[in-house]
C-alpha cells in the first residue's frame, strides 16, 4: 500500500473456549467482527489476542494539509494591516503559510478495501505460524501425556494385583485379633468368614479398575483422533480422578494407598496438560 504497511501479532493462552480480542487502529475498527470470525474459524480453543499496527513512512503517520480558504482570508487580513499602516507591499506566500491553521498535520488517509485485504492476509499468515507452533507443542504434550497414562496404567495393574492380598491380610489380622481377645474360647469360624466377606465386598475395586482402564483407552483414542478433543479429554480426566479417588477410599492397604496417591498426582498433571489441548 505505497509507503504504508500493517503488522499483525497473534498471542494465544490456554482457555477452555475460544475468546478473541482484537486491537486495531481506530480507522480499521469496523473490521473487528470479521477478524474475530477469521480467528475462530481457524482455532477451536484459546484466549487469543490480535494486535494490528499501522506502520507509515512518516514517524507520526501524518501529512501536511493546506486550508486554502483560510490562507486567502489571512492574505486579505494581512493586506488590510499593510494598508492601515501605509505599507502597500504584496504579502508573500511564506508569510501566509506561517499563519495559524493554514498548514496543519492530519492522519494519512488509506484505501480501506486494500487495507482490509492486507490485514486479513497478514492475519492468515500469523494464524498459520501459530498453528505450526501449536503442532510442535502438541507433539511434546502428546509424549508427556502418553508417559503419564502409562504410569497410571502400570500402577492400576499393581493395585488390582494387590487387592486380593489385602483381603487375605485382613483375614489374618482379624483371626489373630479375635484369638488374642478370646483367650482359649472357641472362635465362630462362620462369623469370622462373614466379616472377611463383608470386608472383601466393601474393598472390592474391580469395577473401579475396569472403568479406569476404559477411560485410559478412550483418552488414547482421543489423542490419535486428529480433531479438537480437549473438552472430552477434560471430562475423561474427571472420570479418572473419580475412579482413583474411590479406589483410595475403599482400600486400607498401605501399598495400594501409596499407588493411589501416585495415580492422583499423575491425573492432576494430565488435567493441567489437557488445558493446553484444543
Amino acid at each position: 500500500m505505497g509507503d504504508e504497511e500493517f503488522s499483525v501479532e497473534v498471542r494465544s493462552l490456554n482457555h477452555k473456549f475460544c475468546e478473541v480480542k482484537a486491537r486495531l487502529p481506530r480507522e480499521l475498527s469496523a473490521l473487528e467482527p470479521a477478524l474475530v470470525k477469521q480467528v475462530k474459524d481457524r482455532l477451536a480453543r484459546g484466549a487469543v489476542d490480535v494486535f494490528i499496527k499501522r506502520n507509515t513512512a512518516t514517524a507520526a503517520g501524518t501529512v501536511p494539509v493546506v486550508d486554502v480558504g483560510l490562507a486567502r482570508e489571512w492574505a486579505r487580513a494581512l493586506r488590510e494591516v499593510g494598508e492601515a499602516l501605509g505599507e502597500l507591499a504584496e504579502v508573500s506566500w511564506s508569510v501566509v503559510a506561517s499563519q495559524p491553521g493554514v498548514v496543519r498535520l492530519e492522519e494519512r488517509g488509506m484505501d480501506v478495501e486494500s487495507a482490509t485485504q492486507a490485514v486479513s492476509g497478514a492475519l492468515e499468515q500469523a494464524l498459520t505460524a501459530l498453528e505450526q507452533m501449536r503442532q510442535v507443542e502438541g507433539e511434546a504434550i502428546r509424549v508427556d501425556l502418553e508417559t503419564r497414562l502409562g504410569l497410571i496404567e502400570r500402577w492400576s495393574r499393581e493395585v488390582a494385583g494387590l487387592a486380593p492380598r489385602s483381603v487375605e491380610e485382613y483375614r489374618q489380622r482379624l483371626t489373630e485379633r479375635v484369638a488374642e481377645l478370646a483367650r482359649g474360647i472357641s472362635v465362630d469360624e462362620q462369623r469370622l468368614a462373614q466379616e472377611v466377606a463383608l470386608f472383601a465386598e466393601r474393598s472390592d475395586i474391580a469395577e473401579e479398575m475396569t472403568r479406569l482402564a476404559s477411560h485410559l483407552e478412550q483418552f488414547r483414542q482421543l489423542m490419535g483422533a486428529g480433531e479438537p478433543s480437549g473438552r472430552r479429554m477434560d471430562f475423561l480426566v474427571q472420570e479418572m480422578h473419580r475412579e482413583v479417588n474411590t479406589t483410595g477410599s475403599k482400600s486400607q492397604h498401605a501399598e495400594i494407598s501409596a499407588r493411589v496417591v501416585s495415580m492422583k498426582a499423575e491425573v492432576e498433571r494430565i488435567r493441567e496438560q489437557v488445558q493446553n489441548v484444543e
